[in-house]
């Protein structure tokens, strides 16, 4: 299959010969979501934690007689209904992870990248490299693309003119052909490209089935 190459002003300038394997692969939206669910599920960290009644420190002595004080009967201060006091069903430190395997990310990721370009949501452009690091040049590129308030996310070879440019850009990322995931094709609305990108998407997904 072919994909339209534009320049930095959004012309075509070329085509692209890509893998129909995967850049045209079937969209699969359950598998895309379980994949995603357990990607972000292993970014959590897990370490939230409070105290529960029994592990709050004090006394268990009655904060008044249970009668003639006017209050509703007490046994402890360490009680969820007391400040300071215990959590009910406290929050522990616990491990989120989800095991999927390796198959299944490169199946998800296919159908993920191929349902971006089925939509028009993924533009393959010739080169994103820059030679200096300014911002303007994103903002200007963006706005000849007609992106502006979308969420971006930039797919170049390493380069860090490009990273720095693209970082005063709101809702717009930088990431590289190796890098990007199915978490990234998922969180931003379009996707632009690089020819030397796709090269290295199509490269390390070629044996996708």
């Amino acid at each position: 299959m072919k994909l339209n190459v534009i320049d930095k002003t959004g012309k075509t300038v070329e085509e692209l010969e890509v893998s129909k394997e995967v850049f045209g692969a079937e969209r699969n939206e359950v598998l895309i979501h379980e994949v995603a669910v357990a990607l972000n599920n292993n970014q959590r960290q897990g370490t939230k934690s409070t105290l529960t009644m029994s592990e709050v420190r004090g006394h268990k002595k009655k904060p008044y007689r249970q009668k003639g004080t006017g209050n509703a009967r007490q046994g402890t201060t360490k009680g969820p209904q007391f400040t300071g006091g215990g959590i009910v069903f406290a929050p522990k430190p616990r491990d989120f992870s989800t095991k999927i395997n390796q198959k299944k990310k490169t199946a998800a990721f296919v159908s993920a990248i191929s349902a971006k370009l089925a939509d028009k949501e993924m533009l393959v452009i010739k080169d994103l490299k820059l030679k200096e690091a300014k911002t303007k040049l994103i903002a200007n590129l963006i706005e000849k693309l007609k992106l502006e308030g979308k969420s971006v996310m930039f797919v170049n070879p390493y380069n860090t003119e490009l990273i720095r440019a693209v970082a005063n850009i709101p809702h717009a990322e930088v990431t590289t052909g190796e890098q990007l995931s199915v978490m990234d094709i998922v969180n931003h609305r379009i996707l632009v490209v690089s020819v030397d990108a796709v090269k290295t998407i199509e490269k390390q997904y070629g044996g996708a089935k």
